[in-house]
């Protein structure tokens, strides 16, 4: 089966990129750890798959998988690359796209120079959903949550940004052993689906630098999601102002938080790097 492709990033954060509006595409987890691998496939974070949507109110529907061939919920950087996308293709000359996303709608602000701003919808804090395991003892309405690996106890502001995630504040994120502490985090038991963890470090009210260890992925060179439940923790702490720049391994996002049950909105450079043919067996 040979599929056409589009190699796209977004700070670093990469992605394949296939278009199933005009020739419906099928793929399996086996497929798309095919395509991600970096050594004997084309490489990539995630696979971005954009089809017709099923709903009425939607322009396309789009469908992230991970590395590991699981499927993700969010992905920001990929948002925006898939509007760059549509719009290069020629799939819509629309300036606000939506996007069908699982069951939410998301949308797009593409500018004339293909700049595009994508809505990540509200932060949401409720446990359950995260979904995040209180273990007993834990006060539930702590903005932090204690995380214990080992006999080290680690606080972590949980939610999901349509992602689990865990942000932890470190005091130099360059010096944090990620792919240690990451991979420990997801393993517990709390986290039931498994979660993306943050490492951020406050520069100012106005600036931040992350790195994230992403479920399915490992740690990867920008997450606009990851970046966004990092604002927003921030911001929630009192520590943040409502628009701040966060530096990531593969370059600079923004992140735009009102508070309450405002949307967040991710902005950042959006690339398309090369286009291509696969030949899935």
């Amino acid at each position: 089966m040979m599929i056409d492709f589009t190699k796209m990033h977004g700070a670093g954060n990469d992605f394949v990129v296939i278009d199933a509006v005009r020739k419906a595409v099928s793929l399996s987890a086996k497929q798309i750890q095919t395509i991600a691998n970096r050594h004997t496939g084309i490489g990539c974070d995630q696979v971005l798959v954009i089809e017709p949507p099923k709903r009425g109110d939607a322009d396309f529907e789009y469908k992230i998988f991970n590395a590991d061939g699981s499927s993700a919920g969010q992905c920001g950087n990929g948002a925006r690359c898939v509007g760059r996308f549509i719009r290069e293709q020629g799939l819509s000359p629309k300036q606000e796209i939506a996007l069908e996303v699982g069951d939410c709608l998301r949308r797009l602000s593409l500018s004339q120079h293909l700049d595009v701003k994508a809505e990540l919808g509200a932060p949401v804090f409720d446990l359950a959903a995260v979904p995040f395991v209180i273990p007993d003892g834990n006060v539930a309405s702590s903005t932090e949550h204690e995380l214990k690996l080992g006999s080290v106890t680690l606080n972590a502001g949980i939610l999901s940004m349509g992602n689990p995630h865990a942000v932890i504040m470190v005091d130099d994120c360059a010096a944090t052993p990620v792919a240690k502490i990451g991979p420990m985090i997801q393993a517990l038991d709390v986290f039931p689906d498994s979660v993306n963890v943050g490492f951020m470090e406050i520069k100012s009210r106005d600036a931040i630098a992350l790195r994230v260890f992403e479920r399915g992925a490992g740690e990867t060179l920008a997450c606009g999601s990851g970046a966004c439940a990092a604002v927003v923790h921030g911001i929630k702490l009192g520590l943040l102002s409502p628009e701040v720049t966060v530096d990531l391994p593969g370059g600079k996002l923004v992140v735009s938080w009102t508070g309450g049950k405002d949307a967040v909105w991710l902005s950042g450079p959006a690339e398309t790097v090369f286009q291509g043919k696969v030949n899935l067996r």
